[in-house]
């Protein structure tokens, strides 16, 4: 192999690059996921919590107040600690949130397990993308990052 080509050039450097863009791309689909799982689970929990229909809006919508909150400070914190380490960390708060988002105790519990979800998410919207777009070939990026906005 030749010192002039970089690793997104070489057959194993394209092979990891289409398999990274593939795991970030799933952070296109956190956000059509989350919306279509409380579109379907809403009733069991206005029933479980017996909520009225403001306390239904804000149990379904306070995953939206967490994005928010994640895509406006994923920039910063991306910055400083890096963008995979920072999309590490949004996969955990998804992960969390689900756990949260299935075993909660209290109405409480399951708007901040949502609410932490959305900032994963948020964070993960606004980060993927860029970080596909950093990793990429200059001539593959293009394709790359649609790969993203399909998801």
């Amino acid at each position: 192999m030749s010192d002039n080509l970089n690793p997104g050039q070489h057959a194993s450097g394209l092979r990891y690059m289409y398999f990274v863009t593939a795991v970030a791309a799933l952070g296109g689909l956190l956000f059509g996921y989350d919306t279509a799982v409380i579109a379907g689970a809403i009733g069991s929990i206005e029933t479980r919590f017996q909520l009225s229909p403001v306390m239904t809006g804000w149990a379904a919508s306070s995953a939206i107040w967490g994005c928010v909150i994640g895509a406006m400070f994923a920039g910063y914190f991306s910055d400083r600690w890096g963008r995979k380490r920072i999309l590490l960390i949004t996969a955990l708060l998804f992960a969390l949130s689900a756990i949260g988002s299935a075993l909660p105790n209290s109405l409480a519990q399951f708007v901040f397990a949502r609410f932490i979800g959305g900032v994963g998410v948020g964070a993960a919207s606004m980060l993927s993308p860029m970080y596909i777009a950093e990793l990429a070939p200059a001539n593959k990026r293009g394709m790359l990052v649609t790969l993203y906005q399909l998801a």
